[in-house]
């Protein structure tokens, strides 16, 4: 640990990357004793896409988010410290942040406890933010998609990312948990810390690390959290597993992960500019980060909605045959024409514009697409993952079923007879994936005051 600061500090822990992923509970408890001030954990996410938002899907298992909450209540209770989650049930959508809310009073009646929870929404009424476009208060960030008054209206679901203040806000309330809904991933980390006086531009850059708890170490061989002591010059990062460490170029490439911008990331309120940044090492394990800076910005906080496009099927298989593979791209677009006749065929021409099929190939182009440097080498084989979007389940899986037909036959002037291009790795080979969501906000809106979006209310637990 480092001593070399004997003024004021603040410590906390940040168990793992996200809630439901797991964690050595050994390691955890271990923890506690280090004089904690609170306990924070990120529970969402966009990476998974739109549908957990839109159909209101959980990022994990019930089971394995319990797993993790019981450790972490039953944990920050044994100490009292504040628990902080943010974007509860992976979306932060009001129907993840109940979900999340009934485990915890489950964990609460099962372990005997009783504290004061605090569970802030973040899904604003439709009208407000109605009134904020007509305002002109609601700006796109780059890129985003054209939006009218429709979009705002008829959206699935509709979240506003709220900040450090809402934290701060339900605390001063009394809460011993607080389940917030969609939140900046760095607000749960940041909103303690600012609240008591220390430097913003550490608190936040801190925060931006710890809310992926332990991942800022050199090798991360499995999820472990973090503990960070920030000071009012600098902040010391130190791994919970006694296995893992943390090198300055470990924590610095932190900055390089879900940045458009090494240097400058925004929050609600301000933008973190890292520029100034400096990374020591204190010993073999732990790392001190001094020079972030924080400059407010006026307030807005981001948008994310979602909403239901249709329903999807798909067709997986790989083609292997070396003749088709010479001419894969002439094969592959005379494919793509046949298909689009057949669909029309049986569908009659009202069928264009009503459906669509996204073809992806793997070993040519596949993981990056268009930005692909090399994409003249092909390999011994061609992976390709044709997937049907519909306005019906029935009509996806349909065309799924047809296109898989004509891929398996499609022909090559070399070859006569039948013959059989694509290799299924399972059984049914084309099959339902079920409702599709898009995104349909990249913007932010400009509010009045933090919390104006962010309700919060309180029930003992």
């Amino acid at each position: 640990m480092d001593n070399s600061d004997h003024h004021r500090h603040i410590r906390y822990l940040s168990p793992t990357g996200v809630l439901g992923v797991g964690f050595s509970e050994d390691h955890f408890r271990a923890a506690l004793s280090r004089g904690l001030a609170f306990i924070g954990c990120d529970a969402g996410s966009t990476d998974g896409g739109p549908a957990n938002l839109g159909g209101n899907k959980p990022f994990f298992s019930r089971a394995a988010i319990k797993r993790d909450l019981r450790i972490l209540v039953t944990g920050a209770r044994s100490i009292q410290v504040p628990l902080l989650i943010g974007s509860c049930g992976g979306s932060g959508g009001n129907w993840n942040l109940n979900w999340v809310r009934e485990i915890v009073r489950e964990i609460a009646q099962e372990e005997g406890l009783n504290f004061r929870i605090a569970v802030i929404e973040s899904e604003p009424p439709r009208e407000l933010l109605l009134q904020k476009y007509r305002e002109g208060r609601i700006r796109a960030l780059d890129p985003a998609p054209e939006i009218d008054e429709s979009v705002l209206r008829d959206a699935d679901h509709i979240v506003a990312m709220m900040g450090a203040e809402a934290y701060v806000a339900a605390l001063e309330g009394g809460a011993d948990v607080v389940l917030a809904g969609r939140s900046t991933d760095a607000a749960i980390f940041a909103a303690i810390p600012v609240s008591q006086g220390f430097p913003a531009g550490l608190c936040w850059h801190a925060a931006k690390i710890m809310e992926c708890g332990g991942a800022a170490v050199v090798t991360m061989e499995k999820p472990e959290g973090m503990i960070c002591t920030i000071t009012d010059g600098h902040f010391t990062l130190e791994p919970v597993s006694p296995t893992q460490q943390c090198s300055p170029l470990s924590v610095a490439a932190h900055a390089l992960y879900e940045t458009a911008d090494p240097y400058r990331m925004l929050e609600p309120g301000g933008e973190m500019d890292l520029t100034g940044a400096r990374y020591e090492a204190v010993n073999e394990r732990e790392v001190r980060v001094s020079g972030s800076e924080f400059r407010p910005l006026p307030y807005t906080v981001k948008l994310e909605g979602a909403r239901l496009i249709g329903y999807r099927a798909m067709v997986l298989g790989g083609v292997r045959d070396p003749v088709i593979l010479e001419q894969f791209d002439t094969w592959f677009d005379g494919l793509k024409d046949h298909i689009a006749e057949n669909v029309e065929a049986v569908y009659g021409p009202a069928i264009r514009g009503e459906y669509q099929i996204h073809y992806k190939l793997y070993g040519k182009s596949g993981v990056m697409g268009e930005r692909e440097p090399f994409p003249e080498r092909v390999g011994n084989e061609i992976g390709l993952l044709m997937v049907t979007l519909a306005k019906t389940q029935e009509v996806a899986y349909a065309i799924a079923g047809q296109a898989a037909h004509m891929v398996l036959h499609h022909s090559v002037p070399q070859w006569q007879g039948l013959l059989s291009n694509l290799a299924f790795p399972i059984a049914p080979h084309f099959w339902s994936l079920g409702e599709a969501y898009q995104f349909v906000l990249n913007h932010v809106v400009e509010l009045d005051n933090p919390l104006e979006l962010h309700p919060i209310r309180y029930e003992e637990a």
